[in-house]
């Protein structure tokens, strides 16, 4: 969420008058993430203040977006809490401000819990396994834009920036995952929309008679048809880590895998598949990471994450692979 479009009080007011959701009153840029400018918007009609935020997109366009939009209501009406978009009178989604692709979406109360428990991470895999079932009967359909191809383009631009021990473990992690997704259990693998982003920051939790209650599921800007399992696993490498060295936390993994299947069991390929998808979930990410640290685009209010991070979870994931017991299953 970080600012790299300017937008002024007034311009974010003409918007919200033709939305008709009120006079802006405070408009804040975020400063976490880093694809898209994100401000939150505070707005006073009849009476009362309402909260939102303003979505700015520049790299998604204009023809890509409906998916991720639309796929945002359909599982808000499936009874999910994920951010509403905000449709005009026409029922578009999409606006324009500053010259980009915009989107206004209701602000989701809580706050997300950096440091999860046993039960964060229940919720969190029962909220995912709702999701993928949720899902199933959503008309629209897109490529997850972040997957193996996206992978096999971007590994050269960031090669020249990377140790000779760094470049043999890419490269061959590389080869693996192409080397699986050619084989007959991945192509048995159920899919449909995924998140393929619900890291932490990305989830919301209040507390409810002292007990936490996931309140939020947002930013779907990496949303697409792929695999469930993929999914799962991105899950696992952000919510059932060590986040210091990216090993494996055996109770935090059978917690949320425990909280998925019950709502959800999974397939006889998907069990298969796990481990070879919790190094697919740590290479995505590496990657973006190294392709951000390195090729970094002028923001106002950027963070570029660490790419070591996600080095350190794939070394973890390709050496000490999890056996499934520990997950529960």
């Amino acid at each position: 969420m970080a600012v790299y479009t300017e937008v002024s009080l007034g311009e974010a007011h003409a918007l919200f008058q033709q939305l008709k959701l009120g006079e802006v009153t405070a408009l804040q840029g975020c400063a976490g993430g880093i694809e898209n400018t994100n401000y939150f918007v505070t707005a006073a009609r009849d009476g009362q203040t309402h909260e939102y935020v303003l979505t700015l997109f520049e790299r998604l366009t204009t023809a890509q977006l409906p998916f991720y939009l639309r796929l945002m209501k359909h599982l808000a009406v499936h009874g999910l809490p994920v951010p509403n978009p905000t449709a005009n009178r026409d029922g578009d989604l999409v606006f324009d401000v500053k010259g980009k692709p915009a989107a206004v979406v209701n602000r989701l109360r809580g706050k997300s819990e950096l440091a999860p428990t046993a039960v964060h991470c229940a919720a969190v895999g029962a909220a995912l396994a709702k999701m993928h079932l949720a899902g199933r009967d959503f008309a629209m359909a897109q490529p997850h834009l972040r997957g193996l191809d996206w992978w096999n383009e971007t590994v050269p631009l960031v090669l020249p920036h990377m140790t000779p021990d760094q470049t043999a473990l890419i490269q061959s992690e590389l080869a693996f995952q192409n080397h699986i997704a050619q084989g007959s259990s991945y192509l048995a693998l159920p899919r449909g929309p995924i998140h393929a982003d619900l890291f932490r920051d990305n989830v919301l939790f209040d507390s409810i008679d002292a007990q936490p209650e996931l309140t939020g599921l947002f930013d779907f800007y990496f949303a697409g048809v792929d695999t469930w399992v993929f999914d799962i696993a991105v899950c696992l490498n952000d919510w059932c880590i060590n986040q210091g060295s990216g090993a494996h936390q055996a109770d935090l993994a059978n917690s949320f895998m425990r909280a998925y299947i019950t709502v959800r069991p999974l397939t006889g390929a998907e069990r298969e598949l796990l481990p070879a998808m919790l190094r697919a979930g740590a290479l995505r990410f590496w990657i973006s990471r190294l392709w951000d640290f390195h090729l970094p685009r002028e923001a106002s209010l950027l963070k570029a994450h660490d790419p070591g991070h996600f080095e350190r979870v794939l070394r973890q994931r390709a050496t000490l692979p999890p056996p499934l017991h520990s997950m529960g299953l």
